[in-house]
């Protein structure tokens, strides 16, 4: 390995050493402020230059989660034929251009740095000089120490080790179960918060059990691996737990999911401040539930006949003397005081004229004889 990763050796070790440099300006060069800030200043440089590959993780979490249903489908429909079900999902990784290693890319081009970084480190704990570390720039590292504890000491060191470091056991102990507390937290808080805030809630599907299940398998293998770690080491990785912490909080904040508790609160922000017009699809749900509250409370609209003849036939209308009101034969309806209107009277006297002293049809001349 030592071959192969010889080149970042070198690298790692190089950045290392030019920080060292500066921080000396400020600090004893060999005080673990200095070679601990280092290695902090390291962290920092790696995950900038990864923003970019952080920024496709994100894409294709969100990719997975909008082609769960789709991959839940082709798992049903061809569950009992394992290469046709690998071959659609292929297809379908395909056709959406998703990549279901994009989200694991980070952690993958991180891990040569992590391995180097141990290396050098373990290099330092066994008196070796590595990549451009030097014997003067090993000593000093050996005597950096951090709230006690070496930063080439681990907890499982023996107390022999750790006195020839300068240190003693319980140190280096607390230090590093207090630092693998930490780091297992972090990391716990931010696989929860993932899950919690920025998940689409909606959609029920197998990605977000395992999602569920990582975010208690990590922290248990943090806390495992981590009593095998050096103090330097424990650093650089809690470092970049709390970055990474950070820069989700900050997507999570300024690009949510679509359909996440996060997108509901951020929608609610915008609103309040006014930066956020309303949906489209709720103006027009508002106006169609105005339209229909109006419908119901504007009275129908009749017809000409109906407004002539009055009430409907069957149902005569009534005067408030309990009379029924009598139409007349030019369509006007009979007064409520019961007196004919000038120029005509009612039906009723209408044709009582016709039968006493009304004009009487002439009769037909054959009948005069």
């Amino acid at each position: 390995m030592d071959t192969i990763l010889g080149p970042l050796y070198y690298a790692v070790s190089w950045i290392i050493v030019q920080f060292h440099s500066f921080y000396s300006l400020m600090f004893d060069k060999n005080s673990g402020w200095a070679w601990g800030l280092s290695i902090v200043s390291l962290v920092v440089l790696i995950r900038i230059c990864l923003i970019p590959l952080f920024v496709k993780q994100i894409k294709a979490t969100r990719n997975m989660q909008a082609l769960q249903p789709k991959m839940k489908a082709i798992q049903e429909r061809y569950k009992s034929d394992r290469q046709r079900q690998s071959e659609e999902m292929m297809k379908l990784y395909k056709e959406t251009g998703t990549n279901p290693l994009s989200s694991c890319l980070p952690i993958l081009a991180q891990s040569p740095f992590f391995i180097s970084l141990y290396q050098v480190l373990n290099h330092i704990a066994q008196g070796k000089t590595v990549g451009v570390i030097d014997q003067s720039l090993l000593d000093s590292a050996r005597k950096a120490h951090i709230f006690g504890a070496p930063l080439s000491a681990k907890f499982m060191d023996n107390a022999s080790k750790v006195e020839h470091l300068g240190a003693t056991l319980t140190d280096v102990r607390v230090v590093t179960v207090i630092m693998i507390v930490l780091m297992s937290l972090s990391q716990f808080y931010t696989q929860r918060q993932l899950m919690t805030k920025n998940v689409d809630l909606s959609v029920k599907t197998p990605f977000m059990q395992q999602q569920k299940m990582l975010m208690y398998v990590f922290p248990i293998m943090f806390a495992v691996f981590g009593i095998n770690f050096p103090v330097g080491v424990l650093v650089y990785w809690l470092t970049t737990n709390v970055w990474t912490m950070g820069q989700q909080m900050f997507v999570i904040r300024r690009n949510p999911t679509p359909g996440s508790l996060a997108y509901t609160q951020r929608q609610e922000r915008l609103k309040a401040k006014g930066k956020l017009k309303e949906d489209p699809a709720e103006i027009a749900a508002k106006e169609a539930a105005e339209a229909a509250r109006a419908s119901r409370q504007q009275p129908k609209r009749q017809t000409k006949s109906k407004r002539q003849t009055g009430p409907a036939a069957g149902q005569p209308d009534k005067t408030p003397g309990g009379r029924t009101k009598a139409s007349s034969g030019n369509g006007a309806d009979e007064p409520e005081d019961g007196k004919p209107r000038q120029g005509g009277g009612s039906s009723r006297g209408a044709k009582s004229g016709q039968r006493k002293g009304g004009p009487q049809r002439p009769k037909h001349p054959s009948s005069k004889k």
